[in-house]
């Protein structure tokens, strides 16, 4: 069997805590700034619950395609649940939508090591909120169930 070479690679994300003291200190900034942010939620799931397969390995392949995809000075962190947030500082909605069709390209044409189904949502600071779970809460709303295209799936709103 060969080696993924990208297995190895750190995705150079934060730990939950530190994302969550991060996001808020940052929508606080936006909010006197007067700049817009936006939090995507990303989920990536194997399609096919007979593998025998970790989840946490397609959600890694997904924060290392994401991590090549945006800037360094976006966040990104592995939350729990098998869900991964990123925030684009300084992004308003329709901007970051470009990023997110982007990333969405990015996964329909990468080869991930078995199928999987991912789903993003997005919410923006101040459009949608101005706290943290009032953003987590508005993109989760809106969150749809994947569409299938090739092996992959991937949906987003």
């Amino acid at each position: 069997m060969t080696r993924d070479p990208d297995a190895e690679e750190d995705f150079g994300g934060l730990t939950p805590d530190a994302f969550d003291f991060v996001f808020s200190n940052e929508l606080k900034r936006a909010l006197r700034s007067q700049n817009f942010l936006t939090l995507v939620l990303i989920e990536a799931k194997p399609t096919d619950p007979a593998a025998n397969v970790d989840p946490q390995v397609a959600l890694r392949q997904v924060a290392r395609l994401i991590s090549r995809e945006v800037r360094e000075t976006d966040l990104l962190a592995e939350r729990d649940k098998g869900e991964l947030s990123l925030v684009l500082l300084d992004a308003d909605l329709q901007n970051s939508m470009h990023v997110v069709d982007r990333l969405l390209a990015r996964f329909s044409n990468y080869e991930f090591a078995i199928p999987v189904a991912i789903e993003v949502a997005t919410a923006c600071c101040p459009t949608h909120g101005a706290d943290p779970e009032t953003i987590r809460r508005s993109a989760r709303a809106g969150k749809l169930p994947p569409h299938r295209s090739g092996g992959n799936t991937s949906n987003a709103r």
